[in-house]
């Protein structure tokens, strides 16, 4: 494949060496735990390039992983892909990969919250101190900086609220006192941003979600640039990190189509975001594509593009109300995850208490959808009725 190719044929074309598809038009699913060899020398040769897409042991690796593995890694722009059993597995593995006791982390206030626990329940317990910071610090980030500082963590845009950061700025920063960078990168997925173009030193993708498309695999992955590929590598594989291939296969499979899966969400996304923005009962629209959202400045600079996945504030709302809007939903459904075919639909209560380092109006309640596949205009009718249910609810009060 020529670095020349555009995205899409990027897309259909990574990772489909003829030494893992033997000829398949998909890798086919290899399952193996014992490799067995007929000579020492071949065994030999397969330790010295276990780490270089040659059979060692089931846990490094069959051919349907490394296809997948060389697919992310060219896709994001790094040296290689480690994969985990899901993107907190992945987030985890590459801290732990970085992090030791007496070390300090910087992490972003507006975190995958079990990013927060991890930081707050093990790493704490393990003799790492975190300090979260708010994301739209930009240069304010020097002062939080020690001589023990080894890590900066981004996730960008911010879990729930939204929040894109300055990447190239941070980065920088952290890059002048010898800190590794890490970006939970997952709402671009591999194509809409180019993480190490921005200074990033490891992306880390939860492949549950849009790499999948299909919410039915949990995956993580985390590629690393040439300076921390090896040490993730290995530390990782220490750590027993491993993967199912036939979760691999089916993430494989999910790949093909993200470009135009994602298109379609970002489409669909832009037109109900607009229609959310018109309505009188809404405060904002925390999109990233829209001026209301922190760091759209920094969304216009760094993404190719946007995704299904955004936020709306309400003006006025309580546990009662903002029930009546989520429920009952003839399309919208209420779940965690996102990035699947379908749309989905969350009252975030209780923000205010996962944020430590920025404030929260816990007085304007939030919904995240993540809006999917289905016509607009069926999802824009579902959500017209979950207003009326919820202004019936308001009307009562008074």
């Amino acid at each position: 494949m020529s670095k020349n190719d555009k995205l899409a044929t990027q897309i259909v074309s990574v990772g489909r060496e003829k030494k893992f598809t033997k000829g398949i038009i998909n890798p086919p699913v290899f399952r193996a735990s014992t490799v067995v060899f007929d000579t020492m020398d071949d065994m030999r040769f397969a330790t010295k390039n276990k780490t270089n897409g040659e059979m060692f042991y089931g846990r490094r690796g069959t051919p349907t992983h490394f296809s997948f593995q060389q697919a992310i890694s060219e896709l994001e722009g790094g040296v290689g892909t480690a994969l985990y059993p899901s993107g907190a597995g992945a987030i985890s593995s590459a801290l732990l990969s970085f992090l030791k006791s007496g070390d300090h982390l910087l992490m972003v206030d507006t975190a995958y919250e079990p990013t927060r626990d991890l930081c707050n329940k093990m790493l704490a317990g393990f003799g790492i101190e975190t300090t979260y910071y708010d994301p739209m610090i930009g240069e304010g980030i020097r002062e939080l900086i020690r001589p023990n500082t080894k890590v900066l963590f981004l996730e960008s845009p911010g879990s729930i609220t939204m929040e894109v950061q300055d990447v190239p700025t941070l980065s920088r920063i952290a890059h002048e006192h010898d800190m590794i960078v890490m970006l939970d990168n997952t709402w671009a997925s591999p194509i809409n941003s180019r993480p190490f173009d921005m200074g990033v030193d490891v992306s880390i993708q939860a492949a549950t979600k849009y790499i999948v498309g299909h919410s039915d695999v949990m995956m993580g992955t985390a590629t690393a640039n040439e300076k921390c590929w090896e040490q993730l590598r290995e530390n990782s594989y220490l750590m027993g990190q491993t993967t199912s291939p036939d979760d691999v296969y089916l993430a494989a499979r999910g790949l093909r189509t993200l470009g135009v899966r994602m298109a379609q969400h970002n489409k669909n996304a832009l037109k109900v975001a607009n229609w959310l923005a018109s309505r009188p009962e809404v405060d904002h629209v925390r999109h990233p594509a829209f001026e209301t959202c922190p760091g759209h400045e920094f969304f216009k600079r760094d993404f190719s593009s946007g995704n299904g996945l955004f936020s709306f504030v309400l003006k006025q709302g309580d546990l009662a109300s903002v029930t009546a809007f989520v429920e009952n939903m003839a399309h919208f459904r209420m779940g965690f995850s996102w990035g699947g075919f379908e749309s989905l639909i969350l009252g975030v209560f209780g923000i205010n208490n996962i944020r430590t380092a920025t404030q929260w109006d816990s007085s304007k309640p939030l919904i995240r959808l993540h809006i999917g596949l289905e016509d607009t205009n069926d999802l824009i009718a579902d959500l017209d009725a979950a207003f009326e249910r919820y202004n019936a609810v308001l009307t009562s009060k008074y």
